[in-house]
């Protein structure tokens, strides 16, 4: 639980946008899961039961996805170059 915390608490203090992009991931990914299942069903709750079960699999599947991929981009990044080069001298 802790991690999931960490990933939550941590996105405005270096401007990650990634659990805003989930959730719209999930309301589209649920609208069109909704309408293929209901359109090739008929049926309004097998197409809901289908559209709540996969999305919302896909959707915690697709928050790390992107947590794993911002964590790959900063460690690929070079480290920032000191001002003072040499700490020792005054």
């Amino acid at each position: 639980m802790s991690a999931l915390k960490l990933f939550i608490h941590d996105h405005q203090n270096n401007g990650d946008n990634s659990l805003l992009k989930t959730i719209t991931f999930a309301l589209t990914h649920f609208t069109v899961a909704f309408t293929v299942a209901f359109l090739l069903t008929g049926d309004i709750l097998i197409g809901s039961l289908i559209a709540m079960v996969e999305p919302a699999i896909n959707t915690v599947a697709y928050f790390f996805h992107e947590k794993f991929w911002a964590r790959r981009e900063r460690q690929a990044r070079p480290a920032p170059m000191s001002r003072d080069r040499n700490p020792c001298s005054a």
